[in-house]
């Protein structure tokens, strides 16, 4: 079998079976379609051709186009999955992959908004709603929601209505790797929530074809991340800071004020629907150096 179509069997195997989101899936697919190229390119058309030497060449040919660490060290992360799968499937006599190293991610403090200036934000947002414009309704939904609950954004435009208790202040999420976890979120975000689903979303699908979607977009249909994505940016803009302004700086910031304010690290964890407790604690790194600014910033002897 040519590589091509084992290829095509692994992404079907990490999407079925695997549960992996169609976002995961296109990386996986992005990356080892770069390694098949590289593999073509030395006369390597089937699975027992891909060795550990080839994969080191593939990593440093990476290196040489200027590509970043992360990058370098999420492909070989992708040729480990796929050099093992083909072995355990018969395809590769052993794991060519399995000795494969890439240089460690850097990895940066995430962006974490402070709360007066996140306050404020809001504050605006709401303003804008206050005649009941649906759309206007529905962006101070989608906002406190990801502030109230840290969502990703592909576990918020997947959330249906029937998703929401608004009894208990609760929303089921599906999250990486098809996971279910329930998270609450607080008043500010429920009366929000309520006034979107009880007249703007009703509103925006006036004649147009039902959906189970929670939020929707102008046309009536789901809307997508690119949307929320805008709407976030939108809404930091005028917010000093460095680092990305899309929905994870509210997820990262979300994460970051509940440790400032206390919580256990597990409970963040299952919070955030994290597989790894390694993953949650870099909020504790973004809280330590938050405390060593304001104590720089604030004590006489600093």
């Amino acid at each position: 079998m040519n590589l091509d179509a084992v290829l095509d069997d692994y992404l079907a195997h990490v999407k079925s079976e695997r549960g992996y989101s169609n976002h995961t899936v296109a990386a996986y697919r992005a990356d080892l379609a770069d390694l098949l190229s590289f593999a073509e390119q030395r006369g390597v058309t089937t699975p027992d051709g891909i060795d550990l030497v080839m994969l080191r060449d593939w990593l440093w040919a990476a290196t040489e186009r200027g590509l970043a660490r992360a990058t370098i060290a999420r492909r070989a992360a992708s040729a480990r999955g796929f050099t093992h799968w083909m072995s355990r499937r018969g395809d590769l006599a052993s794991d060519s992959g399995a000795r494969l190293r890439a240089p460690r991610a850097q990895r940066t403090l995430p962006r974490v908004v402070g709360a007066p200036a996140l306050d404020a934000a809001l504050a605006r947002l709401a303003t804008r709603a206050v005649g009941g414009e649906p759309v206007a309704v529905r962006d101070v939904a989608i906002a406190e929601l990801l502030y109230a609950s840290a969502l990703r954004v592909s576990e918020l435009v997947g959330l249906d209505v029937g998703d929401f208790d608004r009894r208990r202040r609760t929303v089921r999420v599906t999250g990486k790797g098809s996971k279910e976890r329930v998270v609450p979120y607080g008043a500010p975000a429920a009366r929000a929530i309520d006034r979107y689903l009880e007249s703007a979303r009703p509103a925006m699908l006036e004649g147009r074809t039902p959906t189970t979607a929670a939020f929707v977009g102008a046309r009536g249909a789901r809307m997508g991340t690119r949307s929320v994505y805008r709407l976030v940016a939108s809404i930091l803009e005028d917010i000093p800071g460095s680092g990305p302004s899309g929905p994870h700086a509210f997820r990262h910031t979300a994460a970051t004020h509940l440790l400032d304010g206390g919580a256990d690290l597990r409970a963040v964890q299952e919070f955030l629907g994290h597989a790894s407790l390694g993953t949650t604690q870099i909020y504790t790194h973004v809280s330590a150096e938050r405390l060593k600014e304001s104590y720089r910033t604030a004590h006489p002897r600093a």
